[in-house]
């Protein structure tokens, strides 16, 4: 992967792109966008030091690796404009929704695919990256993806059938800890916290309790128990929350997105 070109360059691919750079693997000026809107373009280059493209057939000339940023709708118009000019090289889709064999019905074997899911913590290095299993990605290649893309958070590789599941709590997830923080936010402002040192105790609650479950390995229920004394306030509060079907109620949160995506 000597030279990455990005299909479409809104803020995953800038977080990518940038990740990619401060990593210091790979070069800016190794790294070519296009996008629609060339003055945005233009400027996020200057900005993070890429090539801005004026056509996709000249971004795909240009480079070994192409990566696939666009909106998922976008995608086969995008292809049908480029796809000769696609051959023998490989590409990298991180759109949602899309998996290997959509790909490879629309470019055949010509084309060396693997698709991955980011999800939005990626714009700050902590985000979760999903590696579909099924690639065409030579072993080398997929090595140095995996190695390019652990520069915005964890890499995992799940099988096609569970990339659904995995973008729901990676991808989706996020949302759901935002409304979280938000309430307790909102809690701590009741009680007098101004609004601003409220998100700030409630995000680093959230960041440090998820750290420590991950350094500690710790179940997390043995790390609730742990808060939990006897005849205490933090039981209280976990009674409440149970009483109120919180569990359940998080889980009913996936079956929404898998019951949508199974329609």
């Amino acid at each position: 992967m000597n030279k990455i070109g990005f299909i479409g360059m809104g803020n995953m691919a800038l977080a990518i792109a940038g990740g990619f750079i401060g990593s210091g693997k790979i070069k800016g000026s190794d790294i070519f966008a296009y996008a629609p809107n060339q003055e945005k373009l233009r400027k996020n280059a200057e900005k993070l030091g890429f090539n801005a493209e004026e056509s996709l057939i000249q971004l795909c000339n240009k480079c070994d690796t192409v990566i696939v940023a666009c909106k998922p709708y976008q995608i086969k118009d995008v292809l049908s404009d480029c796809s000769s000019a696609l051959k023998g090289k490989a590409l990298i889709s991180v759109a949602a929704g899309w998996v290997h064999s959509a790909f490879q019905a629309i470019l055949g074997d010509d084309v060396r695919i693997q698709c991955i899911m980011p999800n939005t913590p990626a714009l700050v290095g902590e985000g979760v990256m999903l590696f579909e299993k099924e690639s065409t990605l030579t072993k080398e290649e997929l090595s140095c993806a995996k190695e390019l893309f652990s520069a915005l958070g964890i890499v995992e590789e799940l099988p096609t059938n569970l990339m659904g599941i995995g973008g729901a709590i990676s991808g989706c997830g996020p949302a759901f800890m935002d409304l979280i923080m938000e309430a307790y936010a909102d809690a701590a402002v009741k009680y007098g916290i101004a609004r601003p040192t409220a998100y700030k105790l409630v995000a680093q609650t959230m960041l440090g309790s998820a750290k420590l479950q991950q350094v500690t390995g710790n179940h997390p229920g043995v790390l609730k128990d742990a808060v939990c004394s006897p005849n205490g306030t933090t039981i209280r509060g976990v009674d409440a929350l149970e009483k109120k079907c919180l569990r359940g109620a998080l889980i009913s949160s996936i079956d929404a997105i898998m019951d949508y995506k199974a329609k």
